[in-house]
Order: C-alpha cells, then sequence, then structure tokens
C-alpha cells in the first residue's frame, strides 16, 4: 500500500508540471489569431490536432484508486477568446458529469470527485462548452474528449475454481500430464506486466511440477504406488508482475488421486485351508470358502478360481462370490465316510483382467491346498437295487412268494433293517411283506384280466432309528393262466333269403365271425371254430373255419321259407390255443327274410295266415288257455337259453300273455304239442301277435 501512494503522488506531480508548462505556452501564443492546438489522447493513443479552435489540456488520464485528502486535477479547458474577465463560462456534460467529475466553471479546471476503479469502468466521455457567462450563448461549438482510468496493480490473480480434482494412472512416467489450472487478472494486460502471471507450486512437491507459463500439471516422480498412497494434495500458485517481487499472487488447491492400474497378482494368505463335510450333505452344499488378496480395485483386483488338481475334483466344485471376491467350494457329488474320509484339491486364484503393460510383474495368479476332510452320519438303509420287478401267476393262492427286497445300514454300525408296505400303494392289500428278511407274499389270488400290473412301494427302517428311511418301488406283474373261454367278438346275427330247392347255393357267407379272449396272446389266439358234434351234420347250416382268427357260416341248403320256419338257432364252439385249451358255446341267430330279386332283404318279419283250424271257438280257446297257463310257470333255462320275457301281448281277439317265438316253440315241443299236426304258433315282434295257423310242424 506504501508503494501505491508513491506511485500516485508522483503522477500527481507529473500532472502539475504539465500544467505549467501548458500555461506558458498559451501565454507565449495568445497574440496568435487562432486557438493554440492541443494534444489529445486518443483510444488508441495517437495525438490528435485542433486547428481552428483549440483547447488547452493540462491532462488526460486519472489514476485508479486514488485516495488523497484533495480531488484529483484531471486537466484544464480554456478558450483563445478568454481575456480572463470572467465573462466565459465553462460547462461539462457527459458521462460523470456533475458526480464524478466537475468543472470550475472560470478556469476551466476539472477534478475527478471520487476514487475510479479500472476494473469497472475504464475509461469516460466527456462533452466540453464555453458559453457567454450572462447571455449562455455559446461562443464555441462543444467539443468531445475522453479521461482514460489508469491502471495500477490493484487487482490479484484470481483462479477460476478454489478447488480441482484431477486422476492420474499409478506409475506414470515422468511429465504426464495430470491438469491444466487457470488464472485470470482483472488488471490492464497492456498497461505494464500488471497481469502478467507465472505459476509455481507450493506444496505438492517432490511428486509433481506445474509449468510457470501454462499452468499444466505433470508428474514429477517415476512409479507412484496408488497401493502405498492413492491421494496427494497440491497447491498452486499464480503471481503477477511477471513473478517479481511486489507483484500480487493467488493460490488453488488441486487433489490428485492416483487411479488403480492391475499391478498387483492375487496372493492367498495361508499355504493350506482345512475344512470338513458330513457325509449326509446333498450336493449343492457349501464346504468351505477361500480367499486370495488383491490390493489392486475395480476389474483389475476381480479374481476367478479354479480347482486345477486334487483327488476330490470330480465330487467337489467351486464358484466365485463376486460381492465378497471368494471362491465357494461346494458339494458336486455325494461323498461317502465308510468309502473314502478325507480329500486334497488345488485351488487356483486368477486376476480376470491383465494389463500387458505390467506383464512382467506375473504371474497374475497363485494356488492354494483345501484338505477336506470327511464327517461321519448316521444315514438311511441303502436298498441294494434302485427298483425291483417280481412276478406272480393269477389265480395263485394266498400265500405265495412273490420276491424279496433288500436293504443294509452303510453305517459301521451296521443296524438291524425292518421292512413295511406303504399300505397308500397297495390299498387292497394284495400283498404282505416279512418285517425281518423282506419276502412278499400274496394275500389273495390275483386276477390278471382285471390289472395286470400292480405297483407298490417298500420301506426299509432301522431298527433303533425309525426316522432313518428308505424305500424303493416294486412292479409286480399277474402273469396270465389260461383260464377265459373265447367268446363272440360281438352280438352277431345272420340274414338268410327264401328261395326254392331249385336256386343255387350261393358262395358267399351268410355272416363273418370272430372271438375275443380276455387272457393274454399266449393263451388266446389262434381261434378254432366248429359245430357242436351232436350237429356236426346239420342240414342247414355249416361252419367254415377261415384259420385268421374267423369263420364263416354258409347255408347248406336252398329252399329256406318263412312260412315253414323264419328262425334258426345255430350253437358255434369256438375254441383258444392254451393251456389247457378253454372253449365256449355261442348261438348265432338266422333269420329267414324276404328279398328282391337281386339279394337284397325286404323284410324279416314272420306272415301271419289266418286260417280255420277245424274246431269250435270253444275248443281253439280251451287250448290256448292251457298253453297260457304252461307258459305263465316261467319255465327255467332251456338248453343254455334264457327264456325272454319281453313284449308279452297277445292277439286273438282277446289280450293274452305272449312269449318270444324261441320260447312258445320250445314250451309247445315240450308239451308234446307238436303231435297236434293241426296246431302252429307264429310270434310276431313290435307289435308281436300270435295266431294259429294250421297246419305247420313245429319240431
Amino acid at each position: 500500500m506504501k508503494e501505491n501512494y508513491c506511485l500516485q503522488a508522483a503522477l500527481v506531480c507529473l500532472g502539475m508540471l504539465c500544467h505549467s508548462q501548458a500555461f506558458a505556452s498559451e501565454r507565449r501564443g495568445h497574440l496568435r489569431p487562432s486557438f493554440h492546438g492541443h494534444h489529445e489522447k486518443g483510444k488508441e493513443g495517437q495525438v490528435l490536432q485542433r486547428s481552428k479552435r483549440g483547447w488547452v489540456w493540462n491532462q488526460f488520464f486519472v489514476i485508479e484508486e486514488y485516495t488523497g485528502p484533495d480531488p484529483v486535477l484531471v486537466g484544464r479547458l480554456h478558450s483563445d477568446i478568454d481575456s480572463g474577465d470572467g465573462n466565459i463560462k465553462y460547462i461539462l456534460s457527459g458521462e460523470g458529469a456533475g458526480t464524478i467529475f466537475v468543472i470550475d466553471d472560470k478556469s476551466g479546471n476539472i477534478h475527478a470527485t471520487k476514487k475510479l476503479d479500472r476494473e469497472e469502468r475504464a475509461q469516460y466521455t466527456l462533452m466540453a462548452q464555453a458559453v457567454d457567462r450572462d447571455t449562455n450563448r455559446p461562443l464555441e461549438p462543444p467539443s468531445e474528449f475522453i479521461v482514460k482510468v489508469q491502471d495500477i496493480n490493484d487487482n490479484p490473480p484470481e483462479f477460476l475454481h478454489e478447488t480441482y480434482h484431477a486422476n492420474v494412472p499409478e506409475r506414470s512416467n515422468v511429465g504426464t500430464s495430470v491438469i491444466q489450472v487457470t488464472a485470470s487478472d482483472a488488471d490492464d494486460p497492456t498497461y505494464g506486466n500488471s497481469a502478467k502471471l507465472v505459476y509455481s507450486i507450493l506444496e505438492g512437491q517432490p511428486y509433481f511440477s506445474v509449468e510457470a507459463q501454462t499452468g499444466i500439471i505433470r508428474t514429477a516422480l517415476p512409479n507412484m504406488d496408488r497401493e502405498a498412497k492413492e491421494e496427494y494434495h497440491v497447491v498452486i500458485q499464480a503471481k503477477d508482475m511477471g513473478g517479481h517481487m511486489g507483484g500480487l499472487s493467488g493460490t488453488t488447491k488441486v487433489t490428485i488421486t492416483l487411479t488403480d492400474v492391475n499391478d498387483n497378482p492375487p496372493k492367498f494368505p495361508q499355504s493350506v485351508y482345512q475344512m470338513s463335510v458330513s457325509e449326509a450333505s446333498v450336493p449343492g452344499e457349501e464346504v468351505g470358502r477361500v480367499k486370495a488378496k488383491d490390493p489392486d480395485i475395480g476389474e483389475n483386483g476381480l479374481v476367478t478360481y479354479s480347482i486345477v488338481d486334487g483327488d476330490g475334483m470330480e465330487l467337489f466344485e467351486i464358484t466365485t462370490d463376486y460381492e465378497t471376491q471368494e471362491g465357494v467350494i461346494k458339494l458336486k457329488k455325494p461323498v461317502d465316510f465308510e468309502t473314502k474320509r478325507a480329500y486334497s484339491l488345488k485351488v487356483e486364484a486368477a486376476n480376470m483382467h491383465i494389463d500387458q503393460k505390467f506383464i512382467s510383474n506375473g504371474p497374475f495368479k497363485d494356488t492354494v491346498t483345501v484338505k477336506i476332510a470327511v464327517e461321519d452320519a448316521d444315514e438311511p438303509p441303502m436298498f441294494l437295487a434302485p427298483s425291483y420287478i417280481h412276478e406272480v401267476q393269477e389265480n395263485a393262492a394266498a400265500g405265495t412268494v412273490v420276491g424279496r427286497v433288500h436293504a443294509k445300514d452303510p453305517d459301521a454300525a451296521n443296524s438291524q433293517i425292518r421292512y413295511s408296505i406303504d399300505r397308500h400303494t397297495d390299498l387292497d392289500r394284495f400283498f404282505t411283506i416279512n418285517p425281518e428278511d423282506g419276502f412278499i407274499k400274496t394275500t389273495k389270488p390275483l386276477d390278471r384280466e382285471e390289472t395286470a400290473w400292480l405297483n407298490i412301494t417298500v420301506f426299509a427302517a432301522e431298527i433303533h432309528n425309525r426316522h432313518q428311511e428308505a424305500k424303493v418301488p416294486v412292479a409286480i406283474r399277474v402273469l396270465d393262466v389260461n383260464d377265459n373261454a373265447p367268446k363272440f367278438a360281438a352280438p352277431y346275427e345272420g340274414f338268410i333269403c327264401e328261395s326254392d330247392q331249385t336256386k343255387p347255393l350261393s358262395n358267399q357267407p351268410i355272416v363273418t365271425i370272430s372271438a375275443d379272449d380276455k387272457d393274454d396272446t399266449a393263451n388266446g389266439p389262434r381261434f378254432i371254430f366248429s359245430l357242436p358234434p351232436e350237429i356236426i351234420h346239420n342240414p342247414n347250416f355249416t361252419v367254415r373255419d377261415n384259420r385268421d382268427n374267423t369263420a364263416g357260416v354258409y347255408a347248406r341248403r336252398g329252399g329256406f321259407s318263412r312260412q315253414k320256419q323264419d328262425l334258426y338257432l345255430l350253437p358255434i364252439v369256438i375254441s383258444d390255443g392254451g393251456i389247457p385249451p378253454m372253449s365256449s358255446t355261442n348261438t348265432l341267430t338266422i333269420k329267414v327274410c324276404g328279398c328282391d330279386v337281386n339279394g337284397a332283404l325286404l323284410s324279416c318279419n314272420a306272415e301271419a295266415y289266418i286260417l280255420n283250424a277245424g274246431l269250435s271257438t270253444g275248443a281253439l280257446i280251451a287250448i290256448l288257455a292251457c298253453i297260457v297257463i304252461l307258459l305263465g310257470k316261467g319255465l327255467p333255462k332251456l338248453n343254455g337259453i334264457t327264456s325272454p320275457r319281453e313284449d308279452r301281448l297277445l292277439y286273438l281277439g282277446f289280450q293274452l300273455m305272449l312269449f318270444s317265438y324261441a320260447e312258445i316253440n320250445r314250451r309247445f315241443c315240450l308239451l308234446g304239442l307238436y303231435k297236434l299236426p293241426f296246431l302252429s304258433v307264429v310270434a310276431t315282434k313290435n307289435p308281436a301277435t300270435l295266431m294259429i295257423r294250421f297246419p305247420i310242424k313245429l319240431a
């Protein structure tokens, strides 16, 4: 501050010297016919000459920040026509006139009444004029001039930011650019060295340096290690006046962080890890963890683990927990204490990302030995097979042995085993098991045709610890015995057309039949079709076996007539190929029908003929009443055919009970009515009508 006062005093003295010189010049030029020319310093610093009128200028600038006791004399205005009698009045207008700048209207002296700051405003434009004091008549045209504020070094350099943050990779080469800091100075850069800045480092050596002219901060030491020190605090100074003594300065703080590079390999803190696992553990369970330490961070510190050797490579696996950077050893397959009690693994930890610049620091991996002890556990029993399949013949007597299951205790104690059947799988209780030896037996005969396979579950538990339990599926196949005779595959019915004796027989079968057998194919097909021995020479029909499990029924004669007999019942014997063979007799119904000339069926209903029986009405009624009474007794099964009870309406002038034709025919024969040549019975269906016709032989 003392230096500033001295400079301002010197400038004031210089201004007064100029004023005295100008006054002398004015006196010397007063007799000249024109105004004395004056020097005006323009915006670019040039000197201007006025030729017609002249203002006398004593000062063209004012020093900023002047704090003296008296106003600063800026300059003086004077006109050649001013004789000094006080008749001329000087007027000042323009920027700051009357507030910052005031003029003595008699002498023309201009003073600055306030302290000026060049950084706020560097110059002012003013207008001067001389007028008659009494009339205010202008004596001279207005003249414009500029007052410039002269700079002094009153502003220290200022950085754009109070603090800076920068990063640079660790182990960077010397001279690596870190960051550029920039300061500015509000002083006039065109005047002196007030705004000429020089940068220097106050704190942060010997690690960093700064370029004096640019402010670029660079590394100054090689191989700076982030793991040793990560953050540095640097103070940079900017000083004006070219850095010379007396200059003003400003500082800023720069925080420099070393960023990580992968320059450190992972390292296990110990050479051997001890772990244990129970033999009861299931695959996927965690056995233990290992961790290799890597001082690097981020992706440079990522480690992956693997098993590279050892006798437990097939039983154990390792995964990487990326949150904790640990290697997690897990059980891959079950272990057995009784088989092997200890395993050894060689685990490797390796960096995932390798920086080729630092490959010489490698290898970026490490290995460790992991020893795993197997602990004994009370294990459940184990069946000797994962499943069992047994066979038993159907119809075998209760108590028949089906098979055996066998389990043992894998522990060294070798506890006794007890067996049982899961009754949820044997709801009908077909089987029982010996709890001591595991033999399975039947409790009742089995029918293969109902169920060919039975599936049960057998439990095995330790006698002293029922919670240690195992189970095994047992499939039991029921073997077939030929105990089912073959039967018609469908309710077959044949139809034959009425014809005369002269018409040739057809080569086509009346109907083709086949059979079903519930037994297995070994005891079923092939089927054999034939007529019963007692009617092997049946004059009406015959059966031909096609030897493909089917047979055809053929007519042995022609001349079938519905008037004589419209329905035939043909018994057919079907035998299978089992051991021993089984057979059954099945009845085929053959109807005599009316056909057209092409053999197409027209009608199979019986034709009724109303004939005079030669009896009185009373006799007929007595005979029919006797028949009805006998029919109503409900005769039992006859010749293997059950009498039907459907369609019982009978019409003969009044209602009677009606039976099917077959039953009536048989009952009549049973009564010996077939010996009455005058009596015949015809039964028709839907609705059925019983009529007397004569004469037709029934047998």
